[in-house]
């Protein structure tokens, strides 16, 4: 078995060096065409969208043709070098086709969270100005009957001649293809009222920040990831896509956090490479130590040991057993072909962590920001340590504490292949986070160890990040109660609603006005306490919490008797403490 310390990710492509690629490391397409010479008969896209659900998959080389034949079609209709295709839709085959064929075509790809509510896409599409826009089925004819600046097109077969995969041209038009450093990708983090912002990511940024990982982590050809997080995320983007094309392995396109989808695809996929958040692995780890009581508490109390002395054997003398103890727990869960699991996006308990490791699954955390592509550090599987998110990659990066107190800890700082070129025409916002020396700020509190392990300790933005690995910006939210007149001030702020889980949830703090107190006739000494004022808030909240998607509800209220301190712009300071 090959080690981690003797392990060269990059070893193949020297020999496609100056017949492929001329740069640094390839682009996004001359990577998927050294992937498709290297294994072309190989899976290459994977979902289950066949007749009753069958498997449906594209090899390497049938992929390349399709990609191939869209982007063609997109240089005849009027792409130019640079300019942008947005996409946005469920988790598809044609997603990645779409994703790689703008590329293909000289252009930039902007995938958009099909989550949103169509006025926000709206919003997005305004400071991308795509030319084109290739949309899932669902929202398909709200766009196409508008009138925009930008052809609307489809990711779902049901529109049939505005379908990606019957898009074709016979006028062949000279293609520029996109060099190493320029940019592949606008990702956009926020703003879906005002003006967002947009990551601009390199294909530089992308291909070696996908091999920067793979020094923490060993993948093969064989190996098959699960797509079931949205791919226009980052995270899922580069650590599931663009792993999976680096090494010529495969990918399953997941669209549903349903169990029996979810459990039929993990099997009848042979998932080996399973990314996610902490929701998901909350709910995975619920349903098998579920599974487990149910068999009594003799049963129980001997897994119990079991699972110890096997992450006490796996600590100790590098040796896995627990994939040979386990093996019926973690067939009957569809998690048997599981070689390695990672958790990203948000928090996720040291409990957890353990309990996979003890069940024989290679499990590890990792961190990162939409600003560095996103991975920054990753936990190798040869030596993880369970309160730690991993190590940053000493050969493509540099990391740093800024200002560190006395427990060393400090904001953490990243230097390397993998932060952004900038923010999409917004200069300023980009020389905010990134200093002239190239230092990305990234408003994150942390430490390093003497193995540069860093350990998360906070975040010093406003930014909540719940446990679906959702980003919550706080002052969106309390924009949508402005015109509520009982309320004179509110501030929303991360709690955490179960403590063993560490899962976060989102939660108001209210100073009611005087009018709202006077009209239930209520002092502001009774207000916290009292029924009428809790009624009358709940309302509200539970009005606006409509208008909302879902990771940004709020689920609890706490009411202030005193208001909150305020800068001199008449902005509250956040300098309350998490309930």
């Amino acid at each position: 078995m090959i080690k981690l310390k003797d392990w060269n990710p990059t070893y193949f492509l020297q020999e496609f060096k100056g017949s492929v690629y001329n740069g640094e490391f390839p682009t996004v397409p001359e990577m998927f065409i050294i992937s498709t010479r290297r294994f072309p008969d190989k899976p290459c896209f994977t979902d289950f969208e066949g007749p009753n659900g069958s498997r449906r998959t594209l090899t390497y080389a049938e992929a390349l043709q399709k990609i191939q034949t869209l982007a063609q079609w997109m240089a005849a209709h009027g792409l130019s070098h640079g300019d942008r295709v947005a996409v946005t839709g469920k988790n598809s085959p044609e997603w990645a086709v779409v994703y790689l064929a703008a590329l293909f075509a000289g252009g930039i790809i902007c995938p958009i969270d099909y989550a949103l509510h169509e006025e926000e896409i709206v919003n997005l599409l305004n400071t991308a100005q795509p030319r084109f826009l290739f949309v899932d089925v669902e929202k398909y004819d709200w766009f196409a009957s508008r009138q925009s600046p930008y052809d609307v097109y489809s990711l779902s077969p049901r529109q049939n001649e505005r379908y990606a995969y019957n898009l074709s041209s016979e006028q062949t038009n000279a293609i520029v293809p996109c060099t190493e450093k320029e940019t592949a990708a606008i990702l956009f983090t926020s703003g879906t009222t005002g003006i967002p912002k947009g990551v601009m990511l390199s294909h530089f940024n992308l291909i070696s920040d996908a091999f920067a990982a793979q020094t923490r982590m060993i993948l093969y050809s064989t190996d098959v990831f699960y797509a079931l997080l949205p791919i226009h995320h980052a995270y899922t983007m580069l650590a599931v896509f663009i792993e999976t094309i680096s090494v010529g392995a495969e990918v399953v396109f997941g669209k549903s956090l349903a169990a029996t989808r979810m459990l039929k695809e993990l099997g009848e996929g042979h998932i080996t490479m399973l990314l996610g958040v902490p929701l998901l692995f909350n709910k995975l780890c619920a349903g098998i130590l579920k599974g487990i009581r149910e068999k009594g508490i003799v049963v129980y109390g001997l897994m119990r040991f079991l699972m110890n002395l096997s992450y006490i054997i796996k600590k100790v003398f590098k040796v896995n057993v627990g994939k040979v103890l386990f093996r019926p727990v973690l067939k009957k869960a569809n998690l048997l072909t599981i070689r390695v699991a990672i958790c990203g996006g948000g928090p996720l308990a040291p409990s957890i962590f353990k309990i996979y490791n003890e069940l024989g699954i290679d499990f590890v955390q990792g961190y990162g920001l939409t600003e560095t592509s996103p991975i920054i550090a990753l936990n190798p599987v040869e030596h993880f340590k369970i309160h730690s998110v991993g190590q940053y990659f000493e050969q493509y990066s540099q990391m740093r504490i800024d200002n560190p107190n006395e427990d060393g800890i400090g904001e953490i700082c990243v230097k390397g292949t993998m932060v952004m070129q900038g923010y999409f025409n917004m200069p300023e916002e980009t020389a905010k986070v990134i200093d002239a020396d190239g230092w990305l700020h990234t408003g994150d509190l942390g430490w390093l160890d003497n193995e540069n392990y860093l350990m998360l300790s906070g975040r010093a933005k406003n930014m909540i990040v719940t446990e679906g690995g959702k980003n919550v910006y706080p002052e969106e939210i309390e924009d949508a109660f402005q015109l509520e007149t009982d309320i004179e001030q509110i501030v929303v702020q991360g709690y955490i609603a179960d403590k063993a889980l560490r899962s976060e949830e989102l939660q108001a703090l209210i100073y009611p006005s005087d009018d709202m107190l006077a009209s239930v006739k209520v002092s502001r000494e009774e207000a916290p306490s009292n029924l009428a004022v809790a009624e009358r808030l709940s309302a509200i909240v539970g009005k606006v919490n409509k208008q909302l998607l879902p990771y940004q509800r709020i689920s609890k209220i706490t009411v202030l008797e005193k208001p909150l301190e305020m800068t001199t712009t008449k902005k509250v300071k956040r300098t309350y403490t998490n309930a």
